[in-house]
């Protein structure tokens, strides 16, 4: 009877994490213990270790990896909200581009409210590329609303290429760029990779030269 108790938790177990995997959308499969060490990404092992006990999404806390193109921060995105998964924590990711034309769909289709609804659930958002696509009037505003949300009830994690110096000048409004920045910066954690492109790298793997 024990036997067949456990195997039907591991089984619901099983399904669960299948359907939390699936609502992710992660854009790439990646794992926390498939972090090459020897990288020179500027990585800080303790903090890895600290963030992959999603503690911090549990605070209602965020994260911003920032570094230049290709040095991983969608991977290392993607094996930190695949660790949520693991712990049983609802997430979604989207690319911040495809996050504004879905504002801008929903609009003139009048559902605006249930998007804003769906990206309010999760514990964890994750929004990629952020610097890249027009951030748009409307957009801002819904930003503003969503994080103002969000604050109470989940986590942002944003990777981008641009400092955070750098975000304000994305808004076209000033002052919705404070309310929006004002709400996720002073709560995160900070991750800033360095190295050259994986991209460039593996290209020189695989046909040489320099």
């Amino acid at each position: 009877m024990a036997l067949l108790v456990e195997h039907e938790a591991s089984q619901r177990h099983g399904r669960k994490l299948k359907r939390l995997f699936r609502s992710a959308a992660l854009p790439e499969a990646a794992a926390l213990e498939d972090l090459d060490p020897k990288a020179q990404r500027g990585l800080d092992r303790a903090q890895i270790i600290s963030l992959g006990s999603c503690d911090w999404i549990r605070r209602q806390q965020n994260l911003i990896i920032q570094g230049p193109t290709g040095v991983g921060k969608t991977w290392l995105a993607c094996a930190l909200a695949g660790q949520a998964c693991r712990l049983d924590i609802p997430v979604f990711v989207s690319r911040a581009s495809e996050l504004y034309s879905s504002i801008r769909d929903r609009f003139h289709e009048g559902a605006l409210p249930k998007l804003k609804l769906a990206l309010a659930k999760p514990s964890l958002l994750v929004l990629d590329d952020f610097g890249i696509g027009e951030i748009d009037a409307l957009s801002s505003q819904f930003l503003l609303e969503l994080v103002d949300r969000r604050m109470r009830t989940g986590s942002l994690l944003i990777t981008s290429q641009y400092s955070t110096e750098k975000w304000h000048a994305f808004f076209p409004d000033p002052t919705l760029a404070d309310a929006v920045l004002d709400r996720i910066v002073h709560k995160s954690h900070r991750i800033n990779l360095k190295g050259e492109s994986m991209r460039k790298m593996m290209a020189k793997k695989m046909f040489g030269g320099d």
